[in-house]
């Protein structure tokens, strides 16, 4: 496949819960479509598109502070590639439970809890 997208919905936490699992991806996807920013959405979906596989990273820095204010369900849905590597990054960056994966023929979708 010649690009690949990652679609991450962001369910639960603050903004800045929001923006710091954003730029946690950011350093394997590139920049986003945009950044969460609306103070009160309690849903947030960002859009990753990058020209040919993900790279995952050695070791992603954790959020600002190492924590989440609050559980923050996330849901990446992508191609098998890029969905691995979003949850690799997401693992290391903060503390997650594997809250199922469902496959297609060419798409794959995992939820992830990343707790405080």
């Amino acid at each position: 496949m010649s690009d690949t997208q990652l679609t991450v919905t962001l369910d639960g936490g603050g903004i800045d819960d929001a923006r710091a699992i954003v730029r946690a991806l950011e350093g394997v996807f590139g920049a986003p479509d945009g950044r969460p920013s609306d103070e009160g959405a309690t849903v947030r979906t960002a859009t990753f598109g990058s020209p040919g596989t993900p790279q995952a990273a050695d070791a992603p820095a954790r959020a600002a502070d190492g924590t989440l204010s609050a559980p923050v369900t996330v849901t990446v849905q992508g191609t098998p590639q890029a969905v691995e590597a979003a949850s690799e990054t997401l693992s290391r960056a903060f503390t997650a439970r594997n809250d199922g994966v469902a496959s297609g023929d060419q798409e794959r979708e995992r939820q992830l809890l990343l707790v405080p």
